[in-house]
Formats: structure tokens, sequence, C-alpha cells
């Protein structure tokens, strides 16, 4: 199975811990796959400013509008995101639990702390009895991919 692939980076696995944030914004937009839909409540007003930009040609639609200005204020602010990413230790973007990687970890003797920005993935294969033992904490702020049983084994583990 391959790992998905971030917008500003590429694959992310169990072995790659660090993740620097964009220099520049990202000129292609995201696969349906790398995304998430998200609802936002405007005002009139401000969707009135968009759809005025939108007629005159600035941007395709609304959705190209909102993602480039989310992505323009990320950008503005990620000298903070970059701090706040290092004072937690989290992991930013894709990272993917396979198999082999817990088995290594079990291997060893040690557990693991999954904090990511972004999406974690535990592979599918993961028996729940491997990952209970090997995972000790799952915070993640987006997104956890794992089998239902595996979930169900980490269940107190989730945060």
């Amino acid at each position: 199975m391959n790992s998905p692939r971030h917008p500003w980076g590429g694959e992310r696995s169990f072995m790659s811990h660090t993740t620097a944030l964009p220099t520049a914004l990202p000129t292609a937009r995201p696969s349906p796959a790398e995304t998430k839909k998200v609802t936002v409540n405007l005002g009139f007003v401000d969707l009135g400013h968009i759809d005025l930009l939108v007629s005159e040609g600035f941007c395709s639609k609304r959705s190209d509008f909102i993602r480039t200005a989310v992505c323009n204020q990320l950008f503005a602010q990620s000298d903070a995101v970059r701090q706040v990413i290092s004072r937690k230790s989290l992991v930013l973007g894709l990272q993917r639990f396979s198999r082999t990687d817990l088995e290594s970890v079990q291997r060893a003797g040690n557990m693991l702390e999954i904090q990511v920005l972004g999406l974690a993935t535990v592979d599918e294969d993961v028996p729940p009895e491997l990952a209970s033992t090997t995972i000790s904490v799952v915070s993640v702020l987006d997104a956890f991919h794992a089998s239902a049983a595996a979930k169900q084994a980490l269940k107190g583990k989730i945060q």
C-alpha cells in the first residue's frame, strides 16, 4: 500500500518524524483523496465580495477563493505554527504505520506516542493486539485512520 502525499511535501511514513512548513504556497490543488470537506458560515456581505471577485475572473469559484485565503493565512502564521509543532513534538503532515513498523517497535520493546497534525494511518493488516501493545497514545489533530478492530483496541489511548 502506498502512502498518500501531502500537498506541501512528500510521503510521510513512520520513519519520517520531521517536516518543514512550506516556504511558498502550493501551486497545485490537492486531489480529493488528500482533502477534507469543511463547512464555513460567512456573512452576506463577505460572500457578496467573494462572488464579485469570481464574476470578475479573479478566481474560478468560491471554494478556490476560500482555499487560497486559508493557505495565505496559514502561510502568514507559519512561524507560530512551527513553534507549536516543535513545543508539542507533533509530526506535520501524513504519518503511516505499517505492520512491519509496529513489529519492529515491538521487537525493540518500545511503545509509540502518535502525535500528528494531519493524518495518521495504521495499515488495515495490523492486528489489534499489535496496535494495542505498541501504541501508548494517539493524539491526532485532524484524522486517524485504522481498522475498526484496531481503533477498538486503542479506544482508551485515543485523545
